[in-house]
């Protein structure tokens, strides 16, 4: 009996090993808005709070400057963050606040790694992720969120599917602004001050040390400056690849 348990564990474990092996590739969605009818033309900011604290240096000069922007928030940030999060609320013609996961996870179904970071690994856990994440913006008054984006914004198919099938639409890009906030200043202002009507920007506004935030400002006031307009997920006709919006 011992030898036939073992055998049958080797046979899921070799099963598990050939499904895993033959699962379909990661997709990084794409998401533009509908272009503006006329003027120097529109774009989306969409901004990352995955841990961490605030950077006040994007967040004070999108109040000064009346900048509106998609805020993706984990649970884990809005429960350090409760400062930032009142000025948000304070500007609700500003800030939208969407769903970034719970404890900033991969929606990704099945286990490994990406950028370093462990998927949720199961159906299960990508959709305990989604639900923590919206249940965590619940509990800040906040009303329900109809957009999700995963931690490193990347899927597997299955997984878009099954958040599609809870109700919400997912938040890809047309431009990665500051590489993971990994990037310098320079760098950073140049590829959003490049950006073009219809085009959505991702940045993070949860690395107040480094370098990129001040690049995230200064690429911002420079569409500013040639008259671009601004607008929130919620205002503008999305539409993204892979099945995330339609």
């Amino acid at each position: 009996m011992r030898l036939l348990q073992i055998h049958l564990c080797m046979i899921a474990l070799s099963l598990a090993v050939v499904s895993s092996a033959h699962a379909a590739p990661l997709v990084e969605p794409t998401l533009h808005i509908k272009p503006a009818a006329s003027g120097a033309g529109r774009v989306a900011l969409t901004l990352d709070a995955c841990g961490g604290q605030t950077d006040t240096r994007i967040l004070s000069a999108l109040v000064e400057n009346k900048i509106p922007a998609t805020i993706f928030v984990t649970g884990i940030w809005l429960k350090r963050n409760s400062e930032a999060v009142e000025i948000m609320r304070a500007h609700p013609d500003l800030f939208e606040l969407e769903n970034h996961g719970g404890r900033h996870v991969p929606a990704v179904d099945t286990p490994q790694k990406i950028y370093g970071i462990k998927s949720a690994g199961s159906p299960d856990a990508v959709l305990a992720e989604v639900e923590s994440g919206a249940a965590a913006l619940a509990r800040t008054g906040e009303p329900a969120p109809k957009w999700f984006r995963g931690a490193t914004a990347e899927y597997s198919p299955s997984a878009i599917a099954m958040i599609r099938k809870l109700g919400f639409k997912i938040a890809g890009f047309s431009i990665n602004g500051d590489g993971g906030s990994l990037l310098g200043a320079r760098e950073t202002a140049r590829r959003i001050a490049a950006a073009k009507d219809g085009d959505v920007i991702i940045a993070h506004i949860n690395q107040p040390t480094h370098a990129a935030g001040e690049g995230v400002v200064q690429g911002l006031l420079a569409l500013k400056e040639k008259g671009m307009t601004f607008v929130r997920l919620d205002d503008a006709d999305g539409t993204g690849n892979h099945g995330t919006t339609d």
